[in-house]
């Protein structure tokens, strides 16, 4: 019995048997992902490998380092730009800044010519036209109701002669006419006032006087030091 048992095992008729090593499919997954992995870093190798042979990469570094070049250029004239933008702005500061001092000037140059228009119109209103006169003498008196109760006035006194002195002294007006019908007389407010003649001086003021007075005439008179009367006008309006 036994040797029909051994028999039939070592026989052509015995079942057939496979051996497997068993192993767990973590491990598995690992090995296959190891060798995907090294499949793909030599399939990466001969692909670069192949651009160094054929020549590609050395163009495409070629290419890249112009590129950089054309950049740092760009950079560089967009900076000259900037700075040139720059320097425009401030140079219309500028020049807005001297347009605007320019105008001030101009204004203010205008309105000092105005002035002497009207220095020149009254001097010229005020001088007569004779001339020869030695000494300190009132060439000309003006005088106009500014506002009722109110009288201004405009004198020119000049000293003519040769090397002639500072005249230092006072000057009065006295207003004239009627009030209430009557006959009416005011000196100026504040009495004598002072005034100083080299060449020539300018008087100007205002009086105040009663709004129902009628000024008929203006007397001035010019005192020196002492007090005595110097010279004198008379303006009858």
């Amino acid at each position: 019995m036994r040797w029909k048992l051994l028999r039939r095992r070592l026989s052509i008729t015995a079942p057939r048997m496979t051996v497997r090593s068993h192993l767990p499919w973590p491990l598995r997954w690992a090995v296959a992902a190891v060798a995907l992995g090294f499949s793909a870093a030599i399939g990466l190798w001969a692909f670069e490998f192949g651009k160094s042979i054929a020549g590609l990469d050395k163009g495409a570094k070629e290419e890249l380092a112009q590129l950089r070049t054309e950049v740092a250029e760009l950079r560089a004239e967009r900076e000259k730009a900037q700075s040139i933008a720059n320097t425009a702005e401030s140079l219309l500061k500028t020049e807005k800044a001297t347009q605007e001092r320019l105008a001030s000037q101009l204004r203010q140059a205008e309105s000092e010519n105005l002035s002497l228009k009207a220095d020149l119109g009254f001097f010229e209103r005020l001088l007569p036209a004779a001339g020869g006169l030695e000494g300190l003498s009132v060439r000309s008196i003006q005088a106009e109701a500014q506002a009722p109760g109110q009288m201004r006035y405009q004198v020119l006194i000049m000293q003519s002669g040769k090397q002639v002195n500072p005249f230092n002294g006072r000057y009065e007006l006295t207003l004239i006419g009627t009030l209430d019908n009557k006959p009416w007389t005011q000196a100026m407010p504040g009495g004598p006032q002072p005034m100083q003649v080299k060449q020539y001086s300018r008087l100007e003021g205002l009086i105040d006087h009663p709004p129902q007075a009628v000024v008929k005439t203006v007397q001035l008179r010019i005192l020196d030091g002492g007090g005595a009367v110097r010279a004198t006008q008379t303006l009858k309006l």
